[in-house]
């Protein structure tokens, strides 16, 4: 029998995860290791677990319109086949999967969920995506609405060269909606104003969306079922599933699955250094603990970031060197707060334990905060939380650099800030009473679509041709993947280690027609 190829994967993130699993369950002939640099797993798709209150960072939707993906997902977490704590008790009717798990008995269960967001804007509540009904006229005011609809049907009629992401936003909603629903907060989570930003991320995050697919949206749930086929934008799906104890509980129990297949997980591991001879990988140096460990991979699949995996590589192109090292990022912040109440009344027909306001996340226009996000993790789990019937958990994301001074701000002071801001807006009462808090800091997880992001193409070929190496997920690519998107890069990599064919095809997820959020 030939020895087992050895494979190298570096990150245990979603990609990094998803390309081990997948390949141990396809092929006997490999011996893969995943050196993972922190000590869990999951990357920014990791849950963190602070005193019984489980924080996801980011807010992590699972739905997708690749098959593969959501196969994987429910093999991993079947869906549930009962109603969980919160459905029981409200009420509320959701899809039940035939012989799934029921929620209050098993943990190894994905809920299903109801979407819920919303942008907070001038002291008021939108609904976002953007849907123009009588409470978006009604936020709006008559005057506005009507500058709206100007804007919007200028839009229609001259388009601007998408140069940028601030005209790529005002040829699907108009100069009037861009700047009251978009423009703040893009700002906020880039730290650039719009017009400085490639329109390649609206491309690759919002491409279907625009104030036609919306009004389609609307028309399609006025018809009877089935009545009018088609495409649904990702943006504009209102359920989807998520794991009881959050994203981080996939990624433990798809790790926990990889090593009983006999794949390797190396913790606390960081890959330095990427040695390349004649076109392909032949070492890689990792430290851990102090300790130097070398591998010496027929196959080397990588989901660090670009700007990393081009520092660590040896010989590389001055000029491909410059674009790696020029790629830019965004850091963030999340502080968790536990609250008794909300200063926010429930005003929609849908049912929530203790009557909280049912949103999964609110989007902060508002340039009066630096905060730029919410989220409410009753409203994704009940299970994250110790006590959700008694209080509320929050999430409040900052966006930064992790060279800003914000960044080293004490957790006392994140948590003043956090509270301080909530208040202004009117989310927060002056009385309301904090019992806990947490903060969790992420580094790099924002790759940015700035400075040398426009040459990236440079980049790619030269990686491109190292012969054995893959590089794969949000950060291995630079791009501001979903989690589906990562995995089904992964996918296309197995693929080829298995198949060959045109290796490129890798790069192409979530660039190609079929892979953006209107494929129906």
């Amino acid at each position: 029998m030939s020895p087992k190829r050895k494979v190298v994967i570096i990150g245990a993130g979603p990609a990094g995860l998803t390309a081990g699993y997948v390949l141990l369950k396809q092929s006997d002939r490999f011996d893969v290791a995943i050196l993972e640099e922190e000590s869990t797993v999951g990357g920014i798709s990791r849950t963190v677990n602070h005193d019984g209150n489980r924080m996801d960072l980011g807010g992590h939707r699972f739905f997708s319109k690749v098959p593969e993906v959501n196969a994987l997902w429910e093999e991993l977490l079947p869906l549930q086949g009962a109603p969980s704590f919160d459905d029981r008790i409200t009420g509320r009717r959701v899809p039940l999967a035939a012989n799934g798990p029921d929620p209050e008995k098993s943990d190894e269960v994905m809920l299903s969920r109801r979407r819920v967001s919303r942008i907070f804007h001038r002291g008021r509540f939108f609904d976002y995506p953007v849907k123009m009904n009588f409470a978006t006229i009604r936020g709006m005011g008559l005057a506005v609405t009507f500058a709206a609809g100007c804007s919007w049907l200028k839009s229609v009629l001259r388009k601007l060269p998408e140069t940028s992401l601030e005209n790529f936003y005002i040829n699907r909603f108009g100069r009037k909606l861009y700047s009251m629903f978009f423009e703040g907060y893009t700002e906020k989570l880039w730290g650039r104003h719009p017009r400085s930003i490639s329109a390649d991320w609206g491309a690759q995050r919002v491409k279907g969306l625009s104030i036609c697919a919306v009004l389609r949206d609307i028309f399609r749930k006025l018809l009877p079922a089935g009545a009018c086929p088609g495409k649904v934008e990702t943006s504009l799906i209102e359920e989807f599933h998520y794991p009881k104890f959050g994203p981080g509980q996939l990624w433990v129990t798809a790790a926990k699955r990889f090593e009983a297949m006999g794949g390797r997980i190396i913790m606390n591991c960081r890959a330095e250094k990427i040695r390349v001879e004649n076109g392909r990988v032949v070492q890689v140096t990792a430290s851990r603990s102090g300790e130097t460990l070398e591998f010496a991979p027929d196959v080397l699949l990588s989901s660090m970031p670009l700007k990393d995996l081009a520092a660590g590589m040896n010989d590389i192109p001055a000029s491909v060197s410059e674009i790696a090292a020029g790629l830019p990022y965004r850091d963030f912040v999340t502080v968790g707060l536990l609250v008794d109440r909300l200063n926010l009344k429930n005003e929609t027909k849908l049912k929530t334990l203790n009557n909280i306001i049912p949103d999964c996340w609110i989007y902060v226009q508002d340039s009066g905060v630096k905060l730029g996000r919410i989220q409410i993790f009753n409203n994704w789990s009940p299970y994250l939380l110790r006590d959700p019937e008694r209080s509320v958990w929050l999430g409040l994301e900052y966006f930064c650099r992790e060279d800003d001074d914000c960044w080293n701000l004490s957790a006392e002071l994140w948590k003043r800030k956090g509270i301080s801001e909530l208040v202004s807006m009117g989310v927060l009462s002056a009385d309301a009473a904090v019992s806990d808090f947490h903060v969790e800091k992420v580094r790099k997880a924002y790759p940015a679509y700035f400075d040398t992001y426009s040459r990236i193409d440079g980049l790619i070929h030269y990686l491109n041709s190292i012969e054995n190496l893959y590089c794969i997920g949000r950060n291995g690519q630079h791009r501001y993947n979903n989690m589906d998107h990562s995995m089904a890069t992964a996918f296309e990599a197995v693929r080829h280690i298995l198949h060959g064919g045109e290796k490129t095809a890798v790069w192409n997820v979530n660039t190609e027609r079929e892979y953006h959020e209107e494929r129906g």
